[in-house]
C-alpha cells in the first residue's frame, strides 16, 4: 500500500512525469496505478516535503464523486477523520496519499465504495463491477489534538452567538405562528402536502427537490431553481446536513413539506463551507419527495 507523503512519492511523482516505466501502468490514460489497484493522477503538489500521515488526523477538502462518464452526484468541502485504511483500495487510501496543498484525481471501485465504506446497496446509476472518479482537493491537515484545541477555543469564543440564534428563532417561531410541537431534537415540520404511503428507509435511493432559505425569507439555494433535482442512497454520509436527513426519514413518496431548523441540525457551528450561511443560523427547507426506489428493487436490478 502507497503510504504518506515522503520522498519516494515526491521520486515516484517525478517518474510519472518523465514517463519512467518504473511507475506501475494504469489501463486509464495518464493515470497511475497503486498495488492496491487504486489509479490516481496528481493535479496539484503541495509545499510540505516531510509531512507523514497519522491515522485519526483531520482533512478539510473539498471532495467531488462522479461516475466514469463524469457525471457528478456529490460536490462539497468537508471537514473528516481518518483512519488507516481497512481496506485495499478504499477512500481512506486516497487521503492518506495526499498532503495539504494536493490535488488529484482517483479511480477507485464503486462496489466497494458504496458496499462496504458506506454499507449501503449500489445505485441504480452504476452497473455492478463498475468504478468511480473521486476528486479531491486538500485544504487543510490537523493532528486530532489540533483539531479538538481549535474547536474548544472557537466555541468558547462564540458562545453568545448561539444565545443570540435562540433568540431569533424563538421570535420566528412566534411571529409567524408556527402551531407544532418540535421534534426532540428542535426541528419543526409543517407538512404542505401528502405522500402516497412509501415511506423512506436507510438504502432508499430517493429523488428529491428542496428550497432553503433564512428566516428572513432570502434563498440560499433551490434544487428547482437549478432545474435539478438531487439523487442520493438515503443514509449515506456527505449527501445532506443531519437535519435534512432527520427530515427526510419522516417523510413519503410525494410529499411536500416545511422544516424549520436550528442550526446545530443545518450549518452548526461553522456555517456553510461555502461560506454563504453563517455559523450558527437557522434555516427552513421546503422539500419535496420525487421518487423512492426501495433499497430491495435496487438490489434485485443490481
Amino acid at each position: 500500500m502507497i503510504k504518506m507523503r515522503n520522498s519516494l512519492l515526491y521520486a515516484i511523482i517525478l517518474l510519472l512525469i518523465s514517463f519512467c516505466a518504473c511507475v506501475p501502468e494504469s489501463q486509464f490514460e495518464g493515470y497511475a496505478v497503486t498495488d492496491t489497484g487504486i489509479h490516481f493522477k496528481l493535479l496539484k503538489i503541495g509545499e510540505e516535503d516531510n509531512w507523514v500521515f497519522n491515522p485519526g488526523d483531520y482533512y478539510t477538502a473539498d471532495i467531488l464523486y462522479s461516475t466514469m462518464d463524469d457525471s457528478v452526484f456529490f460536490e462539497g468541502r468537508r471537514k473528516v477523520q481518518i483512519y488507516k485504511p481497512e481496506f485495499d483500495g478504499c477512500i481512506e487510501e486516497c487521503f492518506s496519499m495526499l498532503q495539504k496543498g494536493d490535488s488529484a484525481t482517483f479511480i477507485i471501485s464503486a462496489d466497494k465504495f458504496f458496499r462496504k465504506t458506506l454499507e449501503s446497496d449500489l445505485p441504480s446509476f452504476f452497473p455492478p463491477n463498475s468504478n468511480m472518479k473521486v476528486d479531491l482537493s486538500i485544504i487543510d491537515i490537523q493532528t486530532e489534538k489540533q483539531y479538538n484545541k481549535e474547536r474548544e477555543a472557537f466555541l468558547t469564543w462564540i458562545r453568545d452567538f448561539e444565545e443570540y440564534e435562540d433568540v431569533a428563532l424563538s421570535q420566528f417561531l412566534e411571529d409567524e405562528s408556527v402551531g407544532v410541537r418540535p421534534s426532540n431534537s428542535g426541528m419543526y415540520k409543517v407538512n404542505v402536502r401528502e405522500g402516497n404511503g412509501t415511506k423512506i428507509s436507510y438504502g432508499d435511493t430517493i429523488t428529491i427537490h428542496y428550497e432553503g432559505w433564512f428566516l428572513n425569507g432570502t434563498f440560499f439555494d433551490s434544487t428547482r431553481k437549478r432545474n435539478q433535482p438531487f439523487s442520493f442512497v438515503y443514509g449515506t454520509e456527505w449527501q445532506v446536513v443531519k437535519g435534512l436527513e432527520e427530515a427526510l426519514g419522516k417523510m413519503e413518496e410525494g410529499e411536500k413539506s416545511v422544516f424549520i431548523m436550528p442550526s446545530k441540525l443545518a450549518f452548526g457551528y461553522t456555517g456553510s463551507s461555502t461560506g454563504i450561511i453563517p455559523p450558527f443560523t437557522s434555516v427552513i427547507f421546503e422539500v419535496e419527495v420525487l421518487d423512492v426506489i426501495k433499497r430491495d428493487t435496487v438490489s434485485l436490478t443490481n
